[in-house]
């Protein structure tokens, strides 16, 4: 899908000659998930609808990572920081735009611009969810058929048709001088509906790997990660978001296997329209050098763009 208009902000030089269309190679070289032969490689078209949330199709076969496509204004970057107190808003209309299949929706924490969106998107595709037990908690008191929801809490191989996929325990990413982050918390039962985006906790966080179209990809919705969970693991693309420690990239390059690409993710502003072209929040030159001095490729994609793996 082409864009009107450009990369704007601190992501705008370095998003030259790498946003638009990729080619990857027909073979994998990353090591697989347990199987009994390596896959044959097909297309894998991966569509960025902003924060971290990812369409990833091959063939009849979609994966949404963290389907959060109403964007309302929070002042989440703004100085004063977001409003705890912001109604929660869900625009069908949106989502109506963008989506229209999926066979599974990985949640990978319960924040608002992660979550808030997936019972009106489990409805509409009755997709499996896979989340965490405060994530599903929540999600029933969205009204998420419970019968779309798969608890799980890392470790899980799990086959589909099409896809399998893996997962892992991580951990959020933390800032300030007390290495927080917001609406921290769980919950052991279905809460009242959640109203405000305090009220979506974020209830543990989880990493995924997607094996689709022989491809290996992990997902990480935040620049955190379990170094325990993740040592020697063998993937070909990394979802990777700036923001964390300081060094953080440069650990988890470390602690898995090498990467032939990275792709940036959770790096706009969401308070903006999503019809327009992101925003960072902040400086992806960090996230680049830590990607770029390892050897393997810095990918920067806009809003509603794909590309093809």
């Amino acid at each position: 899908m082409s864009r009107r208009g450009m990369l704007t902000g601190a992501a705008a030089a370095g998003a030259a000659g790498v946003v638009g269309a990729i080619a990857f190679e027909n073979q994998s070289e990353a090591a697989t998930a347990p199987k009994a032969a390596q896959p044959t490689r097909e297309s894998v078209e991966l569509t960025w609808f902003g924060t971290h949330a990812w369409q990833i199709r091959c063939g009849k076969s979609v994966v949404l990572t963290d389907p959060w496509l109403t964007r309302f204004h929070t002042g989440t970057f703004t100085p004063e920081g977001a409003d705890p107190k912001t109604k929660l808003v869900i625009k069908p209309e949106v989502i109506d735009r963008h989506l229209s299949t999926a066979d599974a929706i990985l949640v990978h924490h319960g924040h608002y611009d992660h979550m808030a969106d997936v019972p009106y998107v489990a409805k509409k595709t009755q997709a499996t969810v896979l989340c965490t037990e405060t994530h599903a908690n929540m999600l029933r008191a969205m009204k998420t058929p419970n019968d779309l929801l798969s608890p799980v809490r890392g470790g899980e191989y799990l086959p589909f048709e099409g896809f399998a996929i893996e997962v892992f325990p991580s951990l959020h990413s933390c800032g300030g001088k007390r290495h927080t982050y917001a609406y921290p918390g769980y919950r052991y039962d279905v809460p009242p509906r959640p109203r405000v985006i305090e009220d979506l906790v974020e209830g543990g966080t989880l990493a995924f790997v997607i094996t689709i179209g022989g491809l290996r990809i992990l997902s990480l919705s935040t620049a955190n990660f379990d170094p325990n969970a993740l040592r020697g693991l063998q993937v070909d693309v990394v979802l990777a978001a700036p923001g964390g420690e300081p060094g953080i990239t440069d650990r988890l390059l470390q602690t898995i296997k090498p990467v032939r690409k990275v792709i940036a993710t959770h790096w706009d502003d969401f308070d903006k329209p999503l019809d327009d072209p992101g925003i960072p929040w902040t400086d992806l030159t960090p996230l680049r050098t830590s990607v770029e001095k390892t050897g393997a490729e810095f990918v920067i994609l806009d809003h509603l763009q794909q590309v093809t793996l």
